[in-house]
């Protein structure tokens, strides 16, 4: 599958919606990065509706989002559960809130995708985070933007000291 920034890829219909929804927090700071997310899916995809959702808990709710994606223009809207893995969310309660959102559009088609699940794309992803993290708690770079309001990662426990390349150096006992 090719990377949302690949010049050969097509731009999506500009009558679909995305919407891209996670459960939703009590940490301002979370539910922000969620509309960065859709911000950058819309910038670096050409998608020109796309809107954040939540399921709980905060505003935008999913029946909000898939009403601005239909009063932007929308005739399809698609709905991304922003989760790792295939749960409940995915399987009922998503779908359960999207059908009551898409039942005041009878002519608007909507879908609900699988989550982001296993792709190859994550793997970069998690070794882009892995290595980050290292060298920050190593103190080589500073945090990134999500760790930055904790101050960055920290080696935490009994380990005495890091070599660059992220192994217990020769004067670590092991005891």
């Amino acid at each position: 599958m090719n990377s949302a920034n690949d010049d050969d890829r097509e731009h999506l219909d500009p009558g679909i919606g995305v919407v891209i929804v996670d459960h939703g927090s009590r940490r301002p700071e979370a539910n922000a990065m969620l509309e960065a997310v859709a911000e950058l899916y819309g910038r670096l995809t050409g998608t020109p509706i796309v809107e954040p959702a939540h399921m709980d808990l905060v505003e935008p709710s999913l029946a909000a989002a898939f009403n601005r994606c239909v009063l932007r223009g929308a005739h399809t809207v698609v709905i991304h559960p922003y989760f790792l893995l295939p749960g409940r969310h995915w399987s009922d309660d998503i779908p359960r809130l999207a059908a009551a959102a898409a039942a005041r559009h009878p002519k608007v088609a909507w879908l609900v995708t699988a989550p982001l699940g296993l792709h190859e794309g994550l793997v970069g992803v998690i070794d882009d985070r892995v290595r980050h993290c290292l060298a920050c708690a190593r103190g080589e770079i500073g945090p990134c933007e999500v760790c930055e309001p904790s101050g960055g990662c920290r080696f935490s426990g009994s380990i005495e000291q890091i070599s660059a390349d992220g192994n217990l150096s020769e004067n670590h006992s092991g005891s």
